[in-house]
């Protein structure tokens, strides 16, 4: 069979479809489940690969393999680490054409959003090396007890769980990957089936071919019907890191904490894009079209709710709809699309559900958009109520919504007005108060005159209240994935009191 991949390597598409198996313990392993599933373009419903699914048999076989794995991978230089992800690296560097190439085909992606999730995966990884020499390192903190040394020491922390999702596969693992593997920790890996190419067997690919010793890194091909809470549960994870949905994250949180094992948790948004009295007003509507719209609409980040003060809120709306009819949709394929396919049939009729429940609730459609096969096109939603069904959910679809406030601070008001705190923006031509207002909007990131949907190696990535636990980036991500260890020597005997 190696011989088989070796020979599909040569070809510049569809050469991942042979890698359509799990990666456990160093070796391309045939799930053993009865069930198979067939992973397909999301524009034509054609099927790119059938994958057997592993079982929970096998995922309990790669945690086991991780954790004796992690045994030796800790051990390691920094320089050994640092060898690995630049190896690594350079690989996705070298197969980048057939990597787009597959994230448009597997995931709906645009050729634009594919190259950007390729540039973004390889910055996490590129930024990993900068930090894995982070381990051991010894800190000295003075102590009261005379003759006493105290230092501080970062350890790996063990066995780390990944669930990734559907929308950004790539580089969504990769920022949990990357530091895992930097900081001396081994990983069992599930992305989300339906692009288990992109987010999976790509990345166990360059691994490979950078030489990681077998178990550090290990990639399950399956399902929760299959598998069940293992990737939770298993004794050997030390942490789970998950992106995805707000409902699946608590539910992720309550059996972590039963059994006191760590989370990071980046979960749903409901992103408030807020347009002020002084705002310019082509440059906030063009920050719109471009954060409301990439990827369909489906991505955490992507702008939700456009807040815009009513002095300007028609005149944004003319402009705004202006835009959005102009928007090129179709074949992902074509690089001059925009807008691709909605993921799956699910998604879709979720999307029009809500299309449908808002015209119930009497907002007014300012765009009709159209499903068109696999396609929807955009709608505009306005007098909308800050309340409604509408406003209140993650939409991942290309459906606007846009609520007109009475005044800045009323705009404020309406974008804390939701149970989501992820990614946020302000437009002003004030930048000191757009600035401030930013320090009062509840969200783990607010951005002053740009768009919600911006991500960066270097920054602390992650949301407040319902949109998540901890922070990605350098060097937030170090806390997260290694653990604090204090060693006292004691120099000179001490003289107890009893």
């Amino acid at each position: 069979m190696q011989q088989g991949y070796q020979e599909a390597e040569k070809r510049t598409s569809e050469r991942y479809e042979v890698f359509n198996q799990s990666y456990i313990n160093g070796v391309w392993t045939k799930g053993s489940s009865e069930r198979t599933y067939d992973i397909v373009n999301p524009y034509d419903r054609s099927i790119i690969t059938s994958i057997q699914l592993a079982s929970l048999e096998q995922v309990e076989q790669a945690f086991q393999a991780a954790y004796i794995a992690q045994k030796e991978w800790a051990k390691t230089s920094a320089e050994e680490r640092i060898m690995v992800l630049q190896k690594a690296a350079d690989y996705l560097k070298e197969n980048r054409e057939a990597i787009v190439d597959l994230d448009v085909r597997e995931t709906g992606s645009s050729v634009l959003k594919a190259n950007i999730e390729h540039h973004l995966t390889l910055e996490f990884l590129e930024e990993a090396i900068k930090y894995a020499d982070e381990l051991y390192k010894v800190r000295e903190v003075a102590s009261s007890i005379d003759g006493k040394m105290n230092h501080i020491y970062r350890l790996p922390l063990g066995v780390i769980s990944s669930i990734s999702p559907f929308n950004f596969p790539m580089n969504l693992s990769m920022r949990t990957i990357a530091p895992a593997i930097a900081l001396g920790n081994s990983v069992v890996h599930k992305p989300d089936i339906q692009v288990g190419l992109t987010g999976g067997t790509i990345l166990a690919r360059a691994f490979e071919y950078a030489g990681l010793p077998k178990g550090v890194f290990n990639v399950v091909l399956t399902d929760i019907p299959e598998i069940g809470d293992e990737m939770l549960t298993n004794p050997y994870a030390k942490l789970i890191s998950f992106t995805g949905s707000t409902a699946v994250g608590r539910h992720i949180g309550a059996i972590s904490g039963s059994n006191l094992k760590r989370v990071a948790l980046e979960l749903g948004g409901n992103s408030p894009f807020v347009v002020l009295s002084d705002a310019d007003l082509e440059q906030a509507v063009s920050a719109a079209i471009f954060g409301k719209f990439i990827h369909q609409g489906q991505i955490c980040m992507i702008i939700n709710r456009i807040i815009v003060h009513r002095d300007l809120h028609d005149t944004f709306v003319v402009r705004f709809v202006e835009r959005a009819k102009a928007i090129p949709y179709g074949d992902p394929r074509d690089p001059q699309t925009i807008i691709g396919p909605i993921i799956n049939e699910k998604q879709m009729e979720k999307a029009l559900g809500f299309i449908e429940q808002a015209k119930k609730d009497g907002a007014t459609v300012a765009l009709e958009g159209n499903r068109i096969g696999t396609i929807l096109t955009p709608y505009v939603f306005t007098n909308v109520d800050p309340s409604s069904n509408l406003a209140q959910s993650e939409l991942f679809a290309p459906i606007t919504t846009i609520i007109k406030a009475d005044s800045d601070e009323h705009a404020i008001e309406i974008a804390n007005h939701t149970e989501h705190g992820l990614s946020s923006a302000i437009f002003t031509r004030d930048l000191k108060k757009g600035e401030q207002l930013a320090l009062e909007i509840d969200a783990g990131m607010t951005h002053v005159n740009d768009q919600t949907v911006n991500d960066s190696p270097n920054i602390p990535f992650g949301g407040n209240k319902a949109s998540g636990l901890g922070r990605f980036g350098n060097p937030w991500v170090v806390e997260e994935f290694t653990v604090t260890k204090w060693v006292s020597v004691q120099k000179k005997y001490r003289n107890y009191p009893f």
